[in-house]
């Protein structure tokens, strides 16, 4: 910790299911709030993943795919964390049960979500992803504006145009849904401890909540650069394929994947080089459409969110001091 209270650590963390999930710099913890009103938190250390075991893959404009393949990973592995907590508290929802403040649950206990689930859940989320917001934008750009212009570079900027428009109608559309909206409040309740944190606050309920849901390192204000970067980057590869549209499409999908690992590490650089200087207007004007996003994806949270917020981030900063 600084000497001005502020973290000399960029911590940051994610929403999960009645709940939030924070990451340190060694370790990472879940705190959930469960039917009976108490909160139940978990830590453990963070695996290496890639680059803690290939550190000359941790280098600018390189790392960013691998840390992102990490996040993920620890993302989805808290997700069905929450999840279990979920299905044990709809088990037993009519089973009386002693409330305390907060509570471990037991390590020993048997996985409701198993590791098979986890990884077919993962896949088949990354599956809809790819179809959605890749293959879907290139038959259509292709489709519609490829009898206009064969520019490469208007091509990728109308491309662009349906991914933004396909995101910001998918996540307004999801955001409807009673669930969803929860789990924004906890996104919301994130951001709000993580920038009380960082200005060096107390961190309390009602300290906590006179700041924004949002948050310059967001992984919404990430996607929309990577967009942004795609049309630059992708404007390299061809539309131009022989066979049927479909066939063409495939292929153009196939030669962009290995173009995913500059898009990611620039995309992650401007984004790292912005948090460092969230305070900078240039930085806030740069990054203003991710931040203006943050609107859909993140809704004002309740204090009982901000409590299960701040229980996440002092659990994972309690792990860390004691090694």
């Amino acid at each position: 910790m600084a000497e001005n209270g502020k973290p000399d650590f960029h911590y940051g963390g994610q929403a999960v299911i009645e709940g939030v999930m924070m990451r340190g710099r060694s370790h990472f913890a879940v705190a959930c709030r469960r039917a009976d009103g108490t909160i139940t938190v978990t830590s453990e250390p963070v695996d290496k993943g890639v680059l803690g075991k290939l550190k000359w893959l941790n280098v600018p404009f390189l790392r960013g795919t691998f840390a992102l393949v990490d996040t993920l990973v620890l993302g989805m592995k808290s997700l069905m964390w929450s999840a279990n907590i979920a299905l044990e508290d709809e088990a037993s929802r009519s089973k009386p049960a002693d409330k305390q403040p907060v509570s471990t649950p037991n390590q020993s206990q048997n996985k409701h979500v198993n590791d098979a689930t986890l990884s077919i859940t993962f896949f088949v989320a990354i599956a809809f992803a790819v179809a959605l917001f890749v293959y879907a934008p290139a038959f259509l750009t292709k489709f519609i504006a490829g009898r206009v212009t064969e520019s490469r570079l208007w091509l990728g900027i109308i491309e662009g145009a349906i991914k933004l428009i396909f995101l910001l109608g998918y996540v307004s559309v999801i955001s409807l849904m009673p669930d969803v909206r929860r789990v924004f409040q906890y996104h919301g309740a994130e951001h709000k401890v993580i920038n009380a944190l960082e200005s060096g606050v107390p961190l309390d309920v009602e300290n906590v909540q006179n700041y924004t849901t949002v948050h310059v390192r967001c992984g919404t204000s990430f996607l929309l650069v990577v967009i942004l970067v795609g049309i630059f980057v992708f404007a390299a590869v061809p539309w131009n394929f022989s066979g049927p549209l479909w066939k063409a499409m495939l292929m153009r999908a196939a030669y962009k994947l290995p173009l995913l690992i500059p898009v990611a590490g620039i995309a992650y650089e401007v984004i790292k080089f912005a948090g460092n200087r969230k305070d900078s207007p240039f930085m806030r004007m740069l990054l203003a459409p991710g931040l203006l996003m943050q609107r859909i994806t993140t809704k004002k949270p309740t204090d009982e969110m901000v409590e299960v917020a701040i229980a996440s981030l002092n659990a994972v900063r309690s792990a860390e001091s004691e090694g």
